[in-house]
């Protein structure tokens, strides 16, 4: 696997980071109980500690509009997913519960406020990924269930072309009860230190496996 930022994502954005994981022999499951409780003791937490209005508050936030701005995306029409599940909780709006992949991914992405995204390796084509600008007529059908033209936004692209981002991510990488290869990548911006970004990507992948068992095959950031 072959793993890259396009240069002008570096020079728009000096300091971006992506993290990657792999995960092979993946069960994917209903969230345990005692998970789900560790995710509603998390939200409880944080509505306690910022309040319904208390969203630029949390670290990681504007730091991400920020990374937005300079990159040309404009973070008022196209939320981060990771501040978008932030402020829905900070709504005291119901938890979407998924399975345990999907469900650890959306609660790391909130505990770090970074954009997480988890996706189907075997959905995937060719060997080489690259992070980069979406180009003129450049679209995929989101999860939200909406046709996403992609032009001008950060995105992750295989032989195929565009199949997530940290904006909202595409059907054909979503994953099943019968996925079992798995990808997680991890949108990282520039205030995190390099020794962060690698403390992260232990502490996701240590949580991400003892709930969906599996194994790291592949862990790397790059930068």
């Amino acid at each position: 696997m072959v793993i890259q930022i396009d240069s002008r994502i570096n020079q728009l954005l000096p300091g971006f980071k992506l993290g990657c994981i792999e995960y092979e022999d993946i069960t994917i499951s209903e969230t345990p109980k005692m998970v789900r409780g560790k995710i509603n003791f998390f939200l409880s937490s944080l509505r306690l500690d910022y309040g319904i209005d208390g969203l630029t508050k949390i670290p990681g936030i504007r730091e991400w509009r920020q990374s937005f701005k300079s990159l040309g995306i404009d973070p008022s029409k196209y939320r981060p997913s990771s501040e978008a599940l932030i402020k829905r909780a900070l709504q005291e709006k119901p938890m979407y519960w998924i399975n345990g992949a999907v469900d650890i991914n959306n609660l790391l992405s909130m505990q770090y406020a970074l954009p997480f995204g988890i996706y189907n390796r075997e959905r995937m084509e060719g060997n080489s990924i690259i992070c980069r600008l979406g180009a003129p007529g450049e679209f995929y059908e989101g999860l939200n269930g909406r046709e996403t033209s992609m032009e001008g936004k950060l995105l992750l692209s295989d032989a195929s072309g565009p199949f997530g981002s940290p904006i909202v991510d595409s059907v054909r990488t979503s994953i099943g009860d019968n996925t079992h290869h798995l990808l997680h990548f991890i949108f990282i911006h520039p205030q995190f230190s390099t020794d962060q970004s690698r403390k992260l990507l232990e502490e996701a992948s240590a949580l991400f496996t003892q709930v969906n068992g599996g194994t790291v095959v592949f862990q790397e950031m790059m930068e």
